[in-house]
């Protein structure tokens, strides 16, 4: 890190501690938002955009997804993970939403385990779709956090009074999202 630059004057040098006590606050604060604290955060309930009713469901056409694209691999596959690789791409009848593009279909890439090809995938959203489990998984990863600043909590008292203004992640917001689609053709095993 590079010197404090020296200061003309006393109140000049006041102010470069003010700033540095400042930054050094800012930094502490920082370092409280752990991974772990921020998935504690609550996921923000989204309204679902497709209005199809269960009737509507049962009676639309099957659409079975296909990567568009597969990029082998040279590593060899572990076995040890066989049975969740098998789990992972029994095809399951899931619906997409794009929360952040509304309407617009969902291009994304997948590897599950090392040793399984990267495949890319575009996903129609709004209708039933049949696909692989872990595709639904990953696409239902896919969300960020929401910062504010929490004015209850002090963050640092100086002569200029107490500042307050904490970061504190309000909630997880879903970029895209998959939710499972039970009809009497699909038998579907819990969550993704």
């Amino acid at each position: 890190m590079t010197e404090k630059p020296k200061a003309q004057n006393s109140e000049a040098a006041k102010q470069m501690d003010r700033v540095d006590q400042q930054m050094k606050a800012f930094d502490e604060n920082i370092k409280e938002l752990t991974l772990d604290r921020m998935n504690e955060a609550p996921m923000k309930e989204m309204e679902t955009q497709s209005k199809l009713s269960q009737s509507e469901k049962l009676n639309s056409k099957d659409i079975y997804l296909k990567p568009e694209k597969s990029i082998g691999c040279q590593e060899k596959f572990n076995e040890k993970y066989r049975k969740e690789y098998e789990f992972g791409k029994e095809m399951v009848h899931f619906e997409c939403e794009n929360h952040e593009i509304i309407g617009e279909q969902i291009e994304i890439w997948t590897r599950p385990y090392p040793g399984v090809p990267a495949q890319f995938w575009k996903v129609p959203v709004n209708k039933p779709v049949w696909g692989p489990r872990f595709l639904a998984e990953q696409i239902s990863r896919k969300f960020y956090h929401r910062f504010i600043t929490d004015e209850s909590r002090p963050t640092e008292q100086n002569q200029a009074g107490v500042m307050t203004g904490a970061m504190i992640v309000d909630k997880k917001i879903p970029r895209i999202s998959a939710r499972p689609v039970s009809t009497r053709k699909s038998i579907f095993l819990g969550n993704f």
